[in-house]
């Protein structure tokens, strides 16, 4: 067998590497050349072909490659995306179990293997840590940028008059000094979010707590707590009677009338021991008037008017606010007990307000842990990340759900999240690949065998032996069985075989 045909020859125009212009070999440096004019061009000679190739032509093809590169690594990581999101949705627990037979999910295993996904989320990262500088302490520097850009893009959407601030739980419960415990909470455990959100759950602004912020100069120094609202509070338009609302973490005078300065209202539930000066009746009091009592002060600090509400329903709560009070009251139901009947409770202004409007990042809370993205990772980053990813997906079939609203369409016709989100997972999972069809005959060619074998995909898994030869439920069905309704016990013979029976018995046909 000759080897050159059965290897492939070498091409004749492969390029030479170019020859240094330092070297140090006599006989080139003082040989004529016909190109001795282009001398500065630095090009290279071809054996065999007579032209000349610049270096230049090669650089060109290299930045093609690379941009090509760039584009697949595109791809490849909305594909990634789209199976994360398609996760979510089926809710394995384990991320390996998507590719497995058992319970594969094809939406997931069609779009890239195994050993290519987990290759991509262990190199996922979203900041070069060459850039990071000795001094910089910043305990988020992992997702800096991709922080920086989310909290840019929700500043830019529509706000709405209503707004509250609340605390968010990302569930974890590995090994990170960002790690907290919220008591309160129903994920006790994971990273807390400051968020600063519509009544009808759209986030505007967020911020990671990490232990210690840096609070801006510019503006002014209420506390810890209230320090916290104020920054959340920058992308409000100013003196135009915005309402914000808070709980009795965050509420305090000073906070109030800061807020009230920048002509943004509030109301929020506060601590008495952060009420300076103010005698309230103890709970005992309330109680003992029964369900519904209440009491209410007013103070006038400056051109700002306070008014603070104790009112007594199961137990005591007290608000303050800057534009509402108790008046007008209006009556509420509520079960009691020892009666065993529903009853009427008067409940204050200040106190349907707050109700109405404080739940929108628990509404955010609750959307986003319907379909949560339950990925596990050692880097504990990725969690932050997945979880911003849910809180995009949320956010956009919220203003999806804004826009329906305003166009009048009906509840039914709109939306459902987990469509929503599927649409999303599908269009980033096709990321790159073509929709139509491919014209012409099929190849006959080896190559083109093996692309329709690998296009079909792996073949039905043979039940296991248990199954295989339990004798049970494999028997064949007749066409005349006297079990179903309606079903003759025999076919009916045809004319074919009626006159080969008559043929071979003659008697038969003579009776």
């Amino acid at each position: 067998m000759d080897t050159k045909t059965f290897y492939g020859q070498k091409g004749h125009n492969q390029a030479v590497r170019a020859i240094p212009s330092d070297s140090e070999d006599s006989e080139l440096d003082g040989s004529e050349s016909e190109d001795s004019e282009g001398e500065d061009s630095q090009e290279e000679w071809i054996p065999g072909s007579g032209e000349c190739m610049s270096i230049e032509n090669d650089t060109e093809s290299v930045n093609e490659e690379e941009d090509e590169d760039e584009d697949v690594a595109e791809v490849e990581l909305e594909q990634f995306l789209g199976t994360v999101v398609y996760m979510s949705l089926f809710g394995l627990p384990r991320t390996r179990m998507f590719w497995n037979k058992a319970c594969r999910v094809s939406q997931v295993a069609d779009t890239m293997t195994l050993n290519r996904w987990e290759a991509i989320k262990k190199y996922l990262h979203f900041s070069n840590n060459e850039d990071r500088q000795e001094e910089d302490n910043d305990p988020l520097h992992k997702i800096r940028p991709l922080v920086t850009h989310l909290i840019s893009k929700l500043k830019s959407i529509p706000m709405r008059e209503k707004l509250a601030v609340d605390e968010q739980m990302v569930p974890f419960k590995g090994r990170s000094r960002l790690k907290q415990y919220l008591p309160s909470k129903p994920k006790k455990w994971g990273y807390k979010i400051l968020v600063l959100a519509g009544s009808d759950g759209v986030p505007h602004n967020f911020e990671i707590y990490t232990g210690r912020a840096v609070h801006p100069p510019e503006l002014a120094d209420v506390g810890a707590s209230g320090n916290v609202v104020l920054r959340l509070a920058q992308p409000i338009p100013k003196q135009e009677n915005y309402k914000l609302f808070f709980d009795n973490w965050f509420t305090s005078v000073p906070l109030v009338l800061t807020l009230a300065q920048q002509g943004i209202h509030t109301i929020g539930t506060v601590r008495c021991n952060r009420l300076p000066g103010v005698n309230l009746k103890c709970d005992a009091e309330l109680k003992k008037k029964g369900r519904g009592s209440f009491e209410e002060k007013m103070a006038i600090v400056g051109e700002t008017t306070l008014h603070v509400v104790k009112w007594y329903d199961n137990r005591t709560v007290s608000l303050l606010s800057d534009y509402a009070g108790a008046y007008p009251v209006n009556k509420v139901e509520r079960w009691d007990r020892k009666q065993k009947l529903i009853m009427k409770v008067p409940r204050p202004a200040v106190v349907k307000e707050y109700n109405k409007n404080m739940g929108g990042v628990d509404l955010l809370d609750s959307l986003i842990a319907l379909y949560r993205i339950k990925i596990r990772s050692k880097k504990w980053y990725h969690r932050l990340v997945f979880h911003f990813i849910d809180m995009i997906i949320v956010t956009a079939w919220l203003l999806y759900i804004r826009d329906c609203e305003g166009t009048g369409m009906s509840r039914k016709e709109q939306m459902r999240l987990y469509t929503f989100k599927s649409y999303i997972a599908e269009g980033l999972q096709k990321s790159g690949k073509s929709l139509e069809r491919k014209r012409g005959r099929p190849s006959l060619t080896i190559a083109g065998e093996y692309e329709d074998k690998r296009r079909k995909g792996p073949a039905t898994p043979i039940p296991i032996p248990d199954v295989r030869l339990d004798a049970t439920a494999h028997w064949m069905k007749r066409r005349g069985d006297a079990r179903y309704p309606g079903a003759q016990a025999h076919p009916k013979p045809s004319a074919r075989n009626v006159m080969c029976t008559s043929a071979s018995h003659p008697q038969a046909t003579a009776s």
